[in-house]
């Protein structure tokens, strides 16, 4: 019994490994999004009986591939340890909700959208950015509070001196923050902001330019560098744990030095303990 289950978990474990088996399932995952945004046409409603059994179809499939791999661990408690393997087993729980109920079709259908981001799980370098992401956000807080802060001061000082050149754009320091905004993302600021505050005060110009510097182009390429910064050791720890990179070859080079060394360390014990062992006639 023991040996059967061994070797039904190796045919589990090698299917889903089968770069064939991801590939089907991205492609049906891709085929469910289509299904979901088909749903948003009135011409589909003439196809809602086809839709409803393919969304069936793709659920089945979901549930068979999840089971595949839960047979594929030696150790059904080790699915679960991994964050993803939780993530796609919520996902695809979620999905056999019936959509038959007309309390309950609503849900089903918002829950249905979130398969599509088992795209994110089904591959490696959407699992990079994503986890990158994540991790950056702590990192991010704080230039985003640099920014609140720059934020804040400019508007104080925009507020103080061109309220008097547009109460709706510079009235109080909340709708000059709002301004500042529109400012930073460029929509329409010079012909809505700029070019009326410059027939007041010519030399309003160092204000924004001075601010767009500040917030476009260096907290923005901080932003950019802290989200690099981690891609790069998540990719780097990937690359570790798969033995694959610098960092695995690096890890290698100093487990053979630890090897040499103790092996150097064990044959110098041996020649001092030969030299001070007393020679017999």
């Amino acid at each position: 019994m023991s040996e059967s289950f061994t070797t039904w978990q190796a045919r589990f474990e090698k299917l889903r490994s089968n770069k064939l088996f991801e590939t089907v399932v991205i492609a049906i995952i891709v085929v469910s999004a289509l299904m979901i945004g088909a749903r948003t046409y009135e011409e589909a409603s003439q196809f809602e009986q086809w839709l409803i059994y393919l969304d069936v179809a793709v659920t089945v499939f979901f549930l068979v591939e999840l089971l595949i791999r839960m047979a594929a661990e030696k150790n059904l408690l080790s699915f679960f340890k991994k964050g993803w393997n939780v993530f796609d087993f919520l996902i695809v729980t979620a999905s056999l909700i019936p959509m038959d109920d007309s309390e309950m079709v609503l849900l089903a259908r918002l829950l249905r959208i979130f398969r599509v981001l088992r795209l994110v799980s089904m591959i490696p370098e959407l699992r990079l950015l994503l986890v990158s992401l994540v991790k950056s956000i702590p990192r991010m807080g704080y230039v985003a509070l640099l920014m609140f802060i720059i934020f804040y001061i400019y508007a104080a000082i925009g507020s103080f001196i061109f309220h008097d050149v547009d109460e709706q754009l510079w009235g109080n320091i909340a709708l000059a923050m709002l301004t500042l905004f529109q400012v930073a993302t460029f929509e329409s600021w010079a012909t809505a902001v700029l070019y009326p505050t410059m027939e007041y005060y010519p030399y309003a110009w160092i204000y924004f330019l001075t601010f767009i510097f500040l917030n476009a182009f260096i907290f923005l390429n901080m932003m950019i560098g802290i989200v690099l910064d981690v891609m790069q050791k998540e990719s780097a720890l990937i690359d570790f744990e798969s033995g694959e990179g610098e960092a695995a070859e690096m890890q290698g080079l100093r487990a053979d030095v630890k090897e040499l060394r103790s092996q150097l360390d064990r044959m110098e014990a041996a020649l001092t303990q030969r030299a001070d062992t007393p020679k017999t006639d």
